[in-house]
């Protein structure tokens, strides 16, 4: 695995570069992303190219043996291209046009800043795409941040009709699909529809669903715009995004078709303190992030990436941008670093080289202080750098577990959640962490995936399911966990007529509630909150409420699940299942993470007090660490 760093010549005197470049050698990174926010220095003036200081840059990190990954600057477009085409300025929820003055401000659907960010795409490519510097290319910078990819815009409406159009072909069709005929919605042609905003009260779901597909479908075509001429103009190049962490606007996996690596940007303390997770939670791995988010991710995007991704931003102290941003705990950095390296990363980046005195990042730290002195993270990197190189190569992640993760589903339940609380985003995080509590190594799959090799799969909430994954489930050689809410719309978001989960199992879902906080239903060693299904089957259950409804019901193989789990009942179902699977779970102690690759396995402390592992290394060959983790401490054997 190699180190990166990300870094902005644009914002230094050029006198300090050969200093940062040896630097950055010397500390163990080989790989150097820039250019991703330097339009307005690229092209300062309309059709004005300055080149001089980028070619000076990237020849200065070629000649010190540095890989750059060049980014096209598109998620900053200039103030004279604004000015010149105010109405490519995206529109919000509310029907006000975002304004100049930081980042992301455009609409995926203007043609003609389309135009202009494949014009400027075209223009670094030609210069650059031969450069035998440039290793690689990102494309654009975190699509959709700061709620960016739905845009109500003139441009969006007509974007969208024309894409309705292709999906429904009559408006009878699209009446008949969405329901029209419910509150007096029908169409009678294609022009009078608009995006669903803004409307009195809840507007159709189908409508809102199309949209989410349609917005997600821009997203992809902008993406492959760029694609398409950076293979043209830079072949053999590998052409890669950075995706981000809990975000969900568009279809990661469709975007990532048209790349050959899958990137993202990993903050763990950032989304620990902005996301779900109990106040407890929150305090406890405060400096460390929760156990389970990194890895998360990790193995979501090399899904996403058939097997290739990147860590383009790694945290290496506190951010910016959270409620609140402690300092990570000493070791974390390299932890994180090792981390990915188990989970099958190639690349692991930090952001940034230097913390920025500055503009809206001056207290987003670096692995250099403002001063230009070493910060923690920069110790941490050399680090890093010397484990990775006394470890040697890893091999493959095993093939044990899929989880099954639909962004097409995900836009279901928060199109209508029916509970305040119901996220499809957390059910799947909170069951990929009760298999990760038990030792198990998993991968994170698009429903179309093909699950041969795997021992186990979870299905955590799919209303919409597919066809193939129907068959791929039928024929697993091995048990599967189906969640609540799974196979409970059409695509045209319609309840199925069979009722959910639409033949899946032999039961009938024929009652749903959602529970308030405060509002549980008790069961055998668990409890049941936010909420519950009533099944008719005569299935047996293996777990029921107290008064005898069934809460997990078994056919064959397969069992499902008709609540939301608390932690208790979780685990169960993982020691059950994994153990049929043939998987040997450990219950881990809170706080300790295991992952296997190849012959190597490592070990990753995230409590924050010090945990032995001496079990785990009898007759091993050990690489780092040993049987005593402190907190942050990271042990990997053979």
């Amino acid at each position: 695995m190699r180190l990166g760093v990300c870094w902005y010549p644009e914002q230094w005197p050029e006198e300090w570069w050969a200093d940062d470049v040896r630097r950055m050698a010397e500390m163990g990174l080989t790989r150097v992303r820039i250019g991703e926010f330097a339009w307005s220095r690229i092209e300062p003036d309309p059709c004005r190219f300055d080149w001089g200081w980028l070619d000076r840059a990237i020849d200065l990190l070629h000649g010190a043996g540095l890989g750059v990954i060049l980014g096209t600057p598109t998620a900053t477009p200039p103030k004279w291209l604004v000015d010149r085409m105010p109405d490519m300025l995206a529109i919000d929820r509310a029907g006000r046009p975002r304004r100049f003055g930081s980042r992301r401000h455009y609409d995926f659907s203007h043609t003609g800043y389309r135009a202009e960010a494949a014009r400027i795409t075209r223009a670094l490519a030609e210069r650059y795409g031969r450069h035998p510097g440039v290793v690689a290319w990102q494309t654009d910078n975190e699509y959709g941040c700061h709620f960016t990819t739905l845009s109500q815009s003139a441009a969006a409406a007509a974007a969208f009709r024309i894409w309705l159009v292709r999906r429904h072909g009559n408006i009878d069709a699209l009446n008949r699909a969405w329901g029209t005929v419910f509150w007096s919605q029908e169409y009678r042609s294609f022009d009078e529809i608009d995006p669903p905003t803004l409307t009195v009260t809840e507007p159709n779901p189908a409508h809102v669903l199309d949209w989410r597909r349609f917005a997600s479908d821009e997203v992809v075509a902008f993406n492959r715009v760029q694609t398409d001429i950076l293979r043209a103009a830079s072949p053999g190049r590998d052409l890669m995004h950075n995706f981000m962490g809990f975000f969900t606007e568009f279809d990661h996996h469709e975007v990532a078709r048209d790349l050959d690596v899958a990137g993202w940007d990993s903050y763990p303390l950032g989304f620990l303190d902005q996301f779900w997770f109990s106040a407890e939670e929150k305090l406890r791995f405060a400096r460390q992030g929760g156990p389970d988010i990194a890895a998360f991710h990790h193995d979501l995007y090399r899904g996403c990436g058939r097997g290739r991704w990147w860590v383009v931003e790694q945290q290496p102290g506190p951010v910016n941008w959270a409620s609140w941003n402690p300092a990570p705990l000493p070791g974390m950095v390299r932890l994180w670093t090792l981390e990915a390296m188990a989970h099958g990363a190639e690349l692991v980046s930090y952001f940034r080289w230097r913390q920025a005195p500055f503009a809206q990042e001056q207290l987003h730290a670096g692995l250099l202080r403002p001063d230009r002195e070493d910060d923690q993270g920069a110790h941490e990197a050399r680090q890093a750098a010397a484990d990775i190189a006394a470890i040697g190569a890893a091999g493959p992640p095993p093939k044990s577990v899929a989880l099954i993760l639909s962004y097409e589903s995900l836009w279901v339940t928060e199109i209508q959640p029916q509970g305040r609380d119901f996220n499809g985003l957390e059910l799947a995080y909170e069951m990929y962490a009760a298999l990760r509590r038990h030792g198990l190594d998993v991968d994170i799959l698009p429903p179309d995936a093909p699950l041969d090799g795997y021992r186990m799969a979870v299905v955590p909430c799919l209303p919409i399911m597919p066809e193939a994954l129907r068959g791929a489930l039928a024929r697993l050689d091995g048990p599967v966990l189906i969640g609540p809410r799974t196979g409970s719309r059409t695509a045209d978001f319609r309840i199925p007529d069979a009722l959910p989960p639409d033949g899946q199992l032999p039961l009938k879902v024929v009652r749903v509630e959602s529970l308030r906080p405060g509002l549980e239903l008790a069961g055998e060693g668990t409890t049941v909150r936010r909420w519950f299904e009533t099944l008719e089957t005569a299935l047996p259950a293996e777990e029921s409420l107290t008064d005898g409804r069934p809460l997990v019901v078994r056919a064959g193989a397969a069992r499902y699940l008709a609540g939301w789990p608390d932690r208790a009942l979780l685990d169960r179902l993982v020691e059950r299942l994994a153990g049929e699977a043939g998987l040997d779970p450990i219950p881990l102690p809170d706080g300790l993470r295991l992952r296997r690759a190849g012959d190597l396995r490592f070990a990753f402390n995230y409590a924050p007090e010090p945990l032995r592992i001496d079990g785990l290394l009898a007759d091993a060959e050990v690489l780092v660490g040993g049987p005593d983790l402190p907190p942050a401490g990271v042990a990997v054997w053979r």
